[in-house]
């Protein structure tokens, strides 16, 4: 559970009030998964990886300016290959998506429908990952996977949780 979602069971009014860059970030790590559920629906194989990948640095400069942390583009990149690959279900889902849209007609329709998920919910992840990181004073250089594993297989199952809802509800026009 996120900080956010603990403060707001108390009392939903005072987490504005209180951590006002909280509110921010969630902004920023939701709008990023809606933006990496429309990269994966690229239906070119490892384009779409390359472009869901695109999406998640932004968000961790994005994350990184709110918290006033120099963004490093290349740790970045290394830090998300590392913090998917860390835990292989997800990394596997991701590719096991994209190549199943070489395969015409069946394969397209089950990357189309895996994908969005998986992107969804590893950007989710890696964004509820580094907001704990930042808030607890850490920056990129002094991120450890091995201390943030089980908060990222946790967040992980919570995006996914989101991207249901999600998907459910822009199936619904909500």
């Amino acid at each position: 559970m996120t900080a956010k979602l603990q403060h707001e069971e108390h009392d939903p009014k005072s987490h504005e009030v209180l951590h006002p860059k909280l509110s921010q970030v969630e902004a920023v790590v939701r709008k990023n998964v809606y933006w990496a559920m429309g990269a994966a629906l690229i239906p070119v194989p490892y384009f779409d990886i390359a472009a869901v990948g695109g999406v998640q640095l932004k968000m961790l400069a994005d994350l990184s300016k709110i918290y006033g942390i120099k963004f490093a583009q290349n740790r970045a990149k290394s830090l998300i290959a590392t913090t998917i690959g860390s835990v292989g279900a997800v990394g596997g889902v991701a590719g096991i998506a994209s190549m199943a849209k070489l395969i015409p007609g069946v394969g397209q329709l089950l990357g189309i429908a895996i994908a969005p998920g998986a992107a969804g919910a590893a950007t989710y992840a890696i964004g509820q990952v580094f907001i704990k990181h930042f808030e607890s004073g850490g920056t990129f250089l002094d991120f450890d996977i091995e201390k943030h594993r089980e908060h990222f297989q946790h967040q992980y199952t919570e995006g996914q949780k989101l991207t249901a809802d999600l998907k459910h509800a822009g199936a619904h026009g909500h």
